[in-house]
């Protein structure tokens, strides 16, 4: 099977080819982003650069490219200037680009990479690229703006809750388990039990870490100890967290915030004999787990949020 796609890559980089030797400018991008899926960035960098002043598009994978370090030297610097162009040009065919270049911007921003670092430009970077909302704009802006008005430094429940509630409405995974957890403390909204499982719930079987942890949290303050046990046992199994981040796109701090709940409570019901054979040895196991992933983890308050 794996000779036969190779065939039929090789069959479409021939055509393209064909098409760029008659003239065609559109399919010396479209060559580039079959060299960037295929991992060979160095080809694909040559062909972006090639329209990068009349393709949005390859410009914008160059900043990534740049941003990432594939196939050229990391320039963070460069990949804010690329991306800072599109967001100031982009036209209404490529209005999804200048979405993503903003949202992209405020976490240079956010994160101080190529730029100084601040809070006030990330926020209002993030806001223009969440549109008011528009599902059409950066969802992944919509859902850092959660975040962002749930940290210590900039908090603000309220826009918290209205901004996650918007990415959630547009498919967000993360904002739906944020949202579950928003309505499980009555942050930011009232403390609402039966919406909170719900969100929960779907969250978590859409993938959602977070949710998952705070799904057995539920189940265990309700005393539904071998569900708890359960869906925390099937949760010990998660190796590896990069790659369940890389799938969910959800923030890999997220991802063992929850998975350091699942543990905890899982070793309390290993200890206690609470919905599984109580097991002292494999419970001290467990809760050596929660330790090994380095997080200020207490099951008793509210802050266990993280957000």
């Amino acid at each position: 099977e794996s000779a036969s796609i190779g065939y039929l890559i090789e069959e479409v980089e021939d055509l393209l080819k064909k098409y760029i030797q008659e003239g065609d400018r559109q399919a010396i991008f479209l060559l580039g982003q079959l060299y960037f899926e295929e991992s060979r960035y160095e080809e694909a960098f040559l062909k972006f650069a090639k329209v990068k002043d009349t393709d949005l598009q390859a410009l914008y994978q160059l900043s990534v490219m740049y941003y990432d370090g594939l196939g050229i030297k990391a320039d963070c610097k460069k990949a804010v200037e690329y991306m800072s162009r599109i967001s100031t040009t982009a036209s209404l065919k490529t209005e999804h680009l200048k979405y993503a270049a903003l949202y992209n911007l405020g976490r240079a921003y956010f994160e101080g990479f190529g730029v100084k670092q601040s809070d006030e430009e990330a926020e209002r970077l993030w806001l223009l690229a969440a549109d008011d909302g528009n599902p059409k704009a950066s969802i992944k802006a919509q859902t850092a703006l959660g975040l962002f008005y749930c940290r210590p430094d900039t908090l603000d429940l309220k826009k918290a809750f209205f901004w996650h509630s918007e990415a959630c409405g547009n498919g967000s995974l993360e904002s739906q388990g944020a949202l579950g957890v928003m309505y499980l403390y009555g942050y930011g909204i009232h403390q609402d039990t039966q919406a909170a499982f719900e969100c929960l719930k779907e969250a978590s079987e859409r993938g959602n870490v977070y949710a998952q942890g705070h799904l057995v949290t539920h189940y265990y303050n309700k005393k539904l100890y071998s569900r708890a046990a359960e869906l925390a046992k099937r949760m010990s199994k998660y190796e590896n967290i990069a790659e369940t981040a890389r799938v969910t796109d959800c923030r890999i701090d997220y991802i063992r915030k929850g998975l350091a709940i699942a543990l905890f409570y899982y070793a309390r019901c290993l200890q206690l004999g609470l919905g599984a054979t109580q097991n002292s040895k494999e419970a001290q196991y467990y809760y050596s787990k929660v330790a090994h992933l380095d997080l200020k983890f207490d099951p008793n308050s509210s802050l266990s949020f993280g957000m």
